[in-house]
């Protein structure tokens, strides 16, 4: 098998009430809205981030995004009124985590230098 791309998945109640966070959160809106109950982000990597109704599931998914510049990504999600719940810094990353209204975990993270 080779696997060429990968599609990561975020089960929310309703789709109207974290589309504004996850806008923030991307600094644009969706790519892409298949159908009215899913949102896609096209990451510049090459994969994506889907945002989709699961009731069953809301709230259970965990995300981590990783980004070049940690501090600049929460000094832009501060002006919106993003606060990460907790930051860590370790060997190997820096990190912040942040829930979204649903209660999913999003880590936003930055290798440190010469680690990753």
């Amino acid at each position: 098998m080779a696997i060429t791309n990968a599609l990561a998945g975020v089960a929310v109640e309703d789709i109207n009430d974290v589309l504004d966070f996850y806008e923030t959160l991307f600094g644009r809106v969706a790519d892409a809205r298949p159908i009215s109950d899913v949102a896609e982000w096209k990451l510049p990597g090459g994969g994506w981030v889907q945002v989709f109704a699961d009731a069953d599931r809301a709230g259970a998914s965990a995300l981590t995004l990783v980004v070049s510049d940690l501090g600049e990504e929460l000094g832009r999600l501060a002006l919106f009124g993003l606060q990460p719940v907790s930051k860590a810094i370790g060997d190997f990353f820096k990190t912040a985590k942040f829930r979204d209204p649903h209660g999913n975990l999003i880590t936003l993270t930055q290798p440190q230098p010469g680690t990753y």
